[in-house]
């Protein structure tokens, strides 16, 4: 997008309760990474900060925590459709918030191909347990919304959010 940056790592929990909804969930995530950087930064810049969870009847699946997570997670996955909601969050003075919801399908899994795609070590550290740019792309037969928001952040509202300051 042609905007110099620095990338801050932040180490928040990321612990859905089970009650709150996805979209104020991610919102929340990605306001709370971004209020960390502001901590962590030693320059008056904007910040910017985005949270992706994968929801599956309702249910936010966050990141698998060891192998057998990531083949369930990728099972439960397999054969049918889910929600990908990512938030932006832009920080300054306040927080401006911008939302993308996608629907994304997978093809039928065998539990094979899902270790498989674990011994890759792509699984760990994703929301649902797969990365949309990498190997599991093979897996996604349908894709209703933004590619860039199912990787993590939208672009067209990161854009937004940008123009708007």
């Amino acid at each position: 997008m042609g905007v110099e940056f620095e990338t801050i790592a932040v180490n928040i929990k990321e612990v859905w309760n089970g009650r709150e909804n996805a979209e104020r969930y991610v919102s929340r995530l990605a306001e709370e990474k971004a209020r960390a950087a502001r901590v962590i930064a030693d320059k008056p810049w904007p910040i910017l900060a985005s949270d992706t969870e994968v929801v599956v009847d309702g249910q936010v699946m966050g990141k698998p925590a060891d192998r057998d997570e990531a083949i369930a997670m990728l099972m439960s996955l397999s054969g049918r459709s889910h929600e990908v909601y990512s938030a932006v969050v832009l920080l300054q003075e306040t927080a401006r918030h911008a939302l993308s919801f996608n629907h994304v399908s997978f093809k039928e899994l065998s539990v094979e191909e899902c270790r498989r795609y674990c011994d890759s070590g792509e699984p760990y550290d994703k929301a649902g347990g797969y990365g949309i740019q990498g190997r599991a792309a093979a897996f996604i037969c349908g894709l209703e919304g933004s590619y860039s928001s199912v990787m993590g952040l939208p672009t067209k509202e990161t854009a937004e959010l940008i123009r708007g300051i």
